[in-house]
C-alpha cells in the first residue's frame, strides 16, 4: 500500500457526548450531566489494512463503531469516508456515505432476521443502493455465498437452518455486497466456538486480499488482534492512550494500561508470559470523571501531575502514547 494513497477511514477529534438526566433524587437546577462517551478520537485507516481497537468494557469502542458507520452523528470533529466529510454533510450526502460503511456485528444469531431467506437478506441492500436488475442481483448474491465458503442451495434457507459460524459467514457477506471502502467488525468472533473463529479471521483476512478492503476490528481478544490487525488503538475511557502499528503497541507497550491488558493475556508456556501489571479499582464512572488523567485513579506509575493536568497524545519510539510518566 502506498503512504500517498488517500485513506478510506478518517477520524479527526471525533467526540460523542450524552446528556443524562439526573434522576429523581439528583438536582434539577444543575441540569443533565453530560457523558463523553467519545472524547478527541483521531487516526486514518489505509485501504487494505486493519486498525483494531482494544480496551475494557466501557471504554468508548461501540460508541466510536455506531460513529464509524454512521448510526449516530458526532457531537464535534471530523469523520472522512473516501475523502468526504460525514460529520459535515446533508441528508442525501450521508444516506450515499453509509454504503462505504458496513458492519459485521457481535452476536450472528440476532443479526439476521429469521423471516428472511439468505438470498433475499443478501438481495435486499442491493435493491435499495445499486440499479442491478433481479437477474444481476441474484447472480451476485450466488457468487457472494459461494465466496464466503457456502453452497448455492444455501441462499434458498432461513438463518436458524445454519450453524453460528455459518451464520456470521452470512454476515460478512452482507457486509461484503457492496464493496464497501470500510468494514467495521465489533467482536465478530467472541460469540463463537473457538474452533471456528480461525475460520471466520481467515476469510476476512482473504476478502480484504481480494478487494482492499479496509477494516476497523473492535476484540477484546488481544490474541485476535495479533493474528489480523495492521495498527492498533488502545482506548480508555473515551480516548485513546495509545496507538500505532501492530508491532510497536503490542511487542514494546509503553503506556501503562496497554501493559496491563498484555500482562493479563493468558499463555499456557512461562515463557510467553509476562510480568502481572496490577491495576486499582475499576474504571471510574462516566459520571463523575477523575482530572487530569482518567487512568490516574488506577494507574501504578501515577504521580501529582497526571492528577492535574489532561496528557495529550505524543509521538514516541514508533507510536502515539497520551501518557506524563513515559520517558521520552
Amino acid at each position: 500500500m502506498t503512504p500517498d494513497k488517500a485513506p478510506a477511514l478518517r477520524a479527526v477529534d471525533l467526540a460523542r457526548h450524552y446528556a443524562v438526566s439526573r434522576g429523581l433524587l439528583g438536582d434539577l437546577r444543575q441540569g443533565p450531566t453530560v457523558v463523553k462517551a467519545l472524547d478527541g478520537v483521531s487516526f486514518a485507516l489505509q485501504p487494505g489494512r486493519t486498525l483494531a481497537v482494544v480496551g475494557e468494557s466501557g471504554c468508548g469502542k461501540s460508541t466510536l463503531a455506531r460513529q464509524l458507520t454512521l448510526i449516530e452523528p458526532p457531537t464535534a470533529g471530523a469523520l472522512y469516508i473516501s475523502g468526504q466529510n460525514a460529520a459535515m454533510a446533508d441528508a442525501a450526502t450521508v444516506q450515499r456515505l453509509r454504503r462505504r460503511v458496513q458492519m459485521v456485528f457481535q452476536n450472528p444469531y440476532a443479526s439476521l432476521n429469521p423471516r428472511k431467506t439468505i438470498a433475499a437478506a443478501l438481495n435486499e441492500p442491493l435493491a435499495i443502493n445499486t440499479s442491478f436488475d433481479a437477474a444481476e442481483r441474484r447472480e451476485r448474491v450466488l457468487q457472494m455465498v459461494q465466496r464466503v465458503g457456502l453452497r448455492p442451495e444455501h441462499a434458498q434457507r432461513y438463518p436458524h437452518m445454519f450453524s453460528g459460524g455459518q451464520r456470521q459467514r452470512i454476515a460478512v457477506a452482507r457486509a461484503m455486497m457492496l464493496d464497501p471502502a470500510v468494514v467495521v467488525a465489533d467482536e465478530p468472533t467472541s460469540a463463537l466456538d473457538v474452533s471456528i473463529q480461525a475460520q471466520i479471521l481467515n476469510l476476512l483476512m482473504d476478502l480484504q486480499d481480494a478487494t482492499g478492503t479496509a477494516y476497523v476490528f473492535i476484540s477484546h481478544n488481544l490474541a485476535v488482534v495479533e493474528h489480523v490487525a495492521h495498527d492498533v488503538m488502545v482506548m480508555y475511557f473515551g480516548s485513546a492512550v495509545e496507538q500505532g502499528p501492530k508491532a510497536q503497541v503490542l511487542g514494546a507497550p509503553l503506556h501503562p494500561y496497554t501493559q496491563a491488558l498484555l500482562s493479563a493475556v493468558p499463555a499456557l508456556r512461562a515463557q510467553d508470559r509476562r510480568q502481572r501489571v496490577p491495576l486499582q479499582g475499576e474504571m471510574p464512572s462516566p459520571l463523575a470523571p477523575p482530572t487530569g488523567c482518567a487512568f490516574h485513579t488506577r494507574c501504578p506509575l501515577a504521580q501529582a501531575r497526571c492528577r492535574e493536568e489532561v496528557p495529550a497524545l505524543r509521538e514516541l519510539a514508533g507510536r502515539r502514547v497520551a501518557c506524563h510518566v513515559v520517558a521520552g
